[in-house]
């Protein structure tokens, strides 16, 4: 089963979740991967939620955030079932170190996207 029709079954198994969100998981990956010289190796939690965080606010700016909700991404723990999803039907891979509890409480949304252009707009006067 190609790549597209796996997503698909995810997203009826578990429709939680917009097929966009398991295609941003893979494109934070390659941007993620990109970032850091291009050097294919095993990837963090911790750095795909970082890699996500800066893809998200280059792609949609202020509104990371609802762009994120309305494919039903709430928190880094969302990434995180998403992750072990594409994990579930080998469209990605774990070390034995891996684990769900990774992607955890990484950030807060509103915190990562609402607020940070706050030191941009700081200097606007209305």
């Amino acid at each position: 089963m190609d790549k597209d029709a796996l997503i698909l079954k995810l997203v009826r198994a578990y429709p939680r979740f917009r097929p966009e969100a398991y295609h941003f998981v893979f494109e934070a990956l390659d941007y993620t991967l990109e970032v850091r010289g291009g050097t294919r190796r095993h990837v963090t939690g911790q750095e795909i939620m970082e890699g996500v965080r800066r893809l998200a606010l280059e792609r949609f700016g202020y509104l990371a955030r609802p762009v994120l909700a309305a494919w039903g991404v709430h928190a880094t723990a969302d990434f995180g079932e998403i992750v072990f999803q594409l994990i579930d039907v080998d469209l990605l891979q774990r070390t034995a170190d891996d684990r769900r509890e990774d992607f955890v409480g990484l950030y807060d949304f509103a915190e990562a996207f609402d607020h940070a252009f706050d030191d941009d707009l700081s200097h606007v006067e209305i």
